[in-house]
This record gives C-alpha cells, structure tokens and sequence, in this order.
C-alpha cells in the first residue's frame, strides 16, 4: 500500500508542475497587457532569485568554480532567450497556442542530439515530426486557413531555442560535480540581470503602478512556475523512471489549453481543434519512440562489454 502512495503522489507532484508550468502562459499573457516583456521577467526572476538565495544558503553554502559559474551564466543567456521568445510570443497569439507550439520541443530536442550525437533515430520519429508540424499548421486557423500571427512563429522559435538550451544543459552538467540549485541559481540572476539592464525605468516604475492581479501574476510566474515547480520537478524525477516522468510532464500543452479555454475564453475551430489533438499525440509518440530507441541502444552496449571482454581472453588463450 505504501508503495503504491507513494508512486501515485510522484504523480501528481509531476502532473501538478505540468499544470503549472501550462498555466504559465495565461498568467504571461494577461501581464502583458499592462507592462513590458522584460519588465514581467526581471520581477519574475527576481523573486526567483530571493528565493533560490535562501535555498543556497540553507543547502548549499559552496562558492561556485569557474566552470560551474561560466556553465550557469551560459545556461541563463540560453534560458533568457527562450523566455523572451515566449512572453513575446504569447502576447500576440492565444495562451492556448502558446503551450501547444512550445510542447514542438519534445521533437526538437531529440532531433538535435541526433544531429550532434549521429546517432539517428527511427523512421517512425520522423513521421511523428511531420505530424507535428502538420498539427501546427491546423492550429493556427480559427475557422479557415488562415496566416501564422507573429506569436505563432516567436512560440516556434522558443521550441527550438529551448531544444538548444534543454540539449546544452545536459552536455554541459553531465557528470559533473555541480549544484543544481547553484546552477539553477545563477541562470536566474542572469536572466533577472538581462531583463532589468532592458527595461530598468520600467521595472521601476512598475512597483507602484501593479495592479494586486498583476503582482498576484508575477509572484504566481516566480514562486510556482519558477521556485515550486524546479524544486518539486527535481524531487519527484529521483523516484521514478525518466520515461514516466516525460509522459507526465508531457502534459503541459493540454494544461495549457485548458487554462486557455476555461478562463480565457481562448477558441478553437474544429480545424484548429483537429490541429492540437495532433500536436500533443505526435509529441507523445515522438517522446515514446526517442525513449525507446535510447533504450535499445544503451542495452546494446551494454551487451558489447560482455562479449569484448570474452573476445580478449579468447586472444589470451
């Protein structure tokens, strides 16, 4: 009975970040039409980084080396690119659509370790890629055909520059002896940094003209979708598998589109509708495929160090 609590509250800790993090883009919506993109991000990061300092002084307490410190300032120039690309972004297009064309990372990622590894994967992912693609295409239609909105393609670019920073943050920390929440830390202060050097009368000037719903927002974008939803994210992936927690977290574009509808009053024509049912059974296959092919590779070379080592007693003998 234990056992099974405690798998199922693994779940939801992982389902209730995918909700959050799908909320996300509601919450960044509405604050844009009152101020500025790096205005919302440096107080979004900054609150972040209060909380992340009190975090890092209570575990950690380690001066970063320098390789950690360039690792989290690269980390942080590739984390600020993908945020502004997406406020900008869900400015112009429907929240509903922004966490539907973000969730294209899913594709882009493993596409890109494939392209940098050579190591490529079934014919099948690529059929789910199109699919995708051909999802996007339907989701950007109202009733009819129509031209992507500006918001369409800067949520496009967000999924590809996250696939960079999702493919960098691996290269960059694997097997290394860093602190994530050190990392995590200076990749927040680096983006609270950008944010406010781009906008720093409007940061100002914002403290005093918020609305109590906009810094209900902007501590909603900081505390949760920043600080809860790292912090749970990394308690929850230590107990359970990694195929498990992608699925679940996978589910943020259907979060997404619920916050959309249910509180934004977001639309969809039945073509627009056909388009993200596409979208997200692409991405789940596309992530199932990518994982099974991982697998298949990492069994086979596993099955080589047997043989390697009976092949050289063979020579010996």
């Amino acid at each position: 009975m234990k056992r099974i609590w405690d798998r199922l509250s693994v779940d939801i800790a992982l389902l209730t970040v995918a909700c959050v993090w799908g909320s996300s883009y509601l919450a960044a919506k509405e604050l844009t039409a009152v101020t500025s993109v790096p205005t919302i991000l440096a107080w979004r990061f900054l609150i972040a980084s209060v909380c992340l300092g009190i975090l890092w002084l209570w575990r950690v307490r380690r001066i970063p080396g320098r390789a950690e410190m360039w690792t989290g300032i690269l980390l942080g120039l590739t984390q600020s690119a993908v945020l502004f690309l997406e406020t900008f972004g869900v400015a112009h297009t429907q929240a509903s659509n922004a966490g539907l064309i973000i969730s294209l990372t899913v594709i882009f990622t493993p596409l890109l370790d494939a392209l940098a590894t050579r190591r490529w994967l079934p014919p099948s992912f690529f059929v789910a890629a199109v699919i995708s693609v051909v999802g996007v295409a339907l989701l950007v239609t109202v009733d009819g055909f129509r031209s992507p909105s500006i918001g369409d393609f800067l949520m496009l670019g967000a999924a590809a520059v996250r696939a960079v920073h999702v493919t960098l943050l691996g290269a960059l920390t694997a097997n290394k002896p860093y602190s994530s929440i050190t990392v995590t830390l200076i990749q927040a202060l680096v983006c609270t940094l950008l944010a406010i050097l781009l906008d720093p009368l409007g940061v100002l000037s914002s403290a005093a003209a918020f609305s109590p719903t906009a810094w209900l927002n902007i501590v909603y974008l900081g505390l949760a979708c920043s600080v809860f939803a790292f912090l749970v994210q990394l308690w929850a992936v230590r107990r359970t598998s990694a195929s498990r927690a992608s699925l679940l977290m996978g589910t943020e574009p259907i979060w997404a589109v619920a916050a959309g509808i249910w509180l934004a009053g977001d639309t969809f024509g039945w073509i627009g509708a056909l388009g993200a049912a596409l979208i997200v059974a692409a991405c789940f296959a596309g992530q199932r495929i990518e994982a099974r092919a991982r697998a298949a590779r990492n069994n086979a070379a596993d099955s080589l160090v047997p043989a390697a080592i009976l092949a050289s007693h063979v020579g010996k003998a």
